[in-house]
């Protein structure tokens, strides 16, 4: 199967790159959008590279990327009560969210800010780009993911 290419959001004071980088992996739980739980569920696959991207932040910006270590399982927080997740639908027998697992693979030396990738040619098709899109889970393309990967080099 072929390598797919992704953007995930996570605001940096809950969860940045450098958590990712301390703790190695992560389940990417708390999703409450059924288009980017489906897109975790039914199309992230192991090995898929991910851009890292810290929203709502002063710049917000790309930081670094990960990889996806597992494929979609239950999100347990949908089913505990003292989590902000928890969702009262939700049943173990019968779960609503699903998460993937990621791995960190590297930290730009750069955060690479949205307002320099707004002035990136290559990435003005970007699902990022695009005014009202708010997905925490997006696909990205490889030229787009080659692109960014190129940006961070510079």
């Amino acid at each position: 199967m072929a390598q797919k290419y992704w953007l995930m959001k996570s605001e940096p004071d809950v969860y940045s790159i450098d958590h990712l980088q301390k703790d190695k992996t992560t389940w990417w739980e708390g999703v409450r959008n059924y288009q980017a739980r489906n897109f975790m569920m039914n199309q992230m696959s192991i090995g898929d590279l991910v851009l890292f991207y810290h929203s709502n932040a002063e710049p917000p910006g790309i930081a670094g990327v990960a990889v996806v270590s597992k494929s979609a399982e239950p999100d347990k927080a949908q089913f505990d009560k003292k989590s902000d997740f928890y969702d009262p639908k939700a049943k173990p027998e019968k779960p609503i969210w699903f998460c993937v697992q990621v791995q960190f693979k590297s930290k730009f030396k750069n955060l690479l800010s949205l307002h320099d990738l707004r002035n990136e040619k290559g990435l003005q098709k970007m699902s990022l780009m695009q005014k009202g899109q708010r997905l925490s889970v997006q696909p990205v393309t490889e030229s787009e993911f080659n692109t960014v990967i190129g940006l961070s080099k510079t």
